[in-house]
């Protein structure tokens, strides 16, 4: 599976996109992740140390430059626009339990994006592991939309939109239909974050008639005292497991 999981801030969608890939790994599935969030902490929920935390490839000016053989800066600057990048995945990936851990950096790609040397590596490394790679891809996406209209994970087997209880999340999981479907994504699912009651679960499913609602997670206090430190998404909470194994087996059958 080529997964990309997007959300707005703080809705838990780089703990989800860590549990998944745990989850996928304690199976014996090979994964990736991908940080493809400037400003994200996949690292951290993953368990990884600050010192062993892999550079973004998009800060590896040297690397760039010599993959798209760009010779200058500048205006009129000349590179190669499909530079060589299939050996990069495992040179500049750290193993954390079974997961490799890829950080890219700023995505710029396609669409609205920009056309310089680190975009051109970005998108060439984008579409090899999502095109090339045979291992499961769990990207985890630059918080909010705009994002999503440079279409930089548009090779995806399918988006994931992570919301939470409250009619605004629940509104922009409609708006990422909408932008999925216009980058051509054609398989777009919803999960439910940080569910505590009953009338949550209803009010949810109510308001996301139309999509499909691929699973819930319950709020997790030991997983929010776990953010707030820093620690990783590896908590005993066995009913927040369950959860994402059972979404884990839908995406299986929904996606074959």
């Amino acid at each position: 599976m080529k997964l990309a999981i997007v959300g707005k801030g703080g809705v838990g969608k780089t703990t989800f996109a860590a549990a998944l890939a745990r989850r996928l790994a304690a199976l014996g599935r090979p994964v990736v992740a991908v940080d493809a969030d400037p400003d994200g902490n996949l690292a951290s929920a993953l368990g990884v140390a600050e010192s062993s935390v892999p550079q973004p490839i998009a800060h590896m000016r040297e690397l760039i430059l010599e993959r798209t053989e760009a010779k200058d800066e500048g205006a009129g600057l000349m590179f190669k626009l499909n530079p060589e990048v299939g050996d990069l995945p495992e040179r500049f990936s750290v193993d954390t339990g079974g997961v490799r851990l890829l950080v890219l950096g700023t995505v710029e790609l396609g669409g609205k994006g920009c056309m310089c040397p680190e975009g051109a590596v970005l998108k060439a490394l984008m579409q090899h592991l999502l095109l090339r790679v045979e291992d499961h891809v769990i990207l985890d996406m630059e918080a909010g939309l705009e994002h999503m209209g440079r279409a930089s994970a548009s090779g995806v087997d399918a988006m994931i939109a992570v919301v939470e209880p409250g009619m605004r999340s629940v509104q922009t999981a409609t708006r990422i239909q909408k932008l999925a479907k216009d980058i051509g994504i054609k398989r777009t699912f919803v999960v439910a974050n940080k569910v505590s009651r009953e009338d949550q679960r209803e009010s949810i499913t109510g308001a996301l008639s139309g999509q499909i609602l691929i699973g819930m997670l319950p709020y997790s206090a030991e997983l929010a005292r776990a953010d707030l430190e820093g620690r990783s998404v590896d908590v005993d909470d066995r009913a927040f497991v369950e959860a994402v194994d059972r979404i884990r087996e839908a995406l299986e059958e929904q996606l074959g």
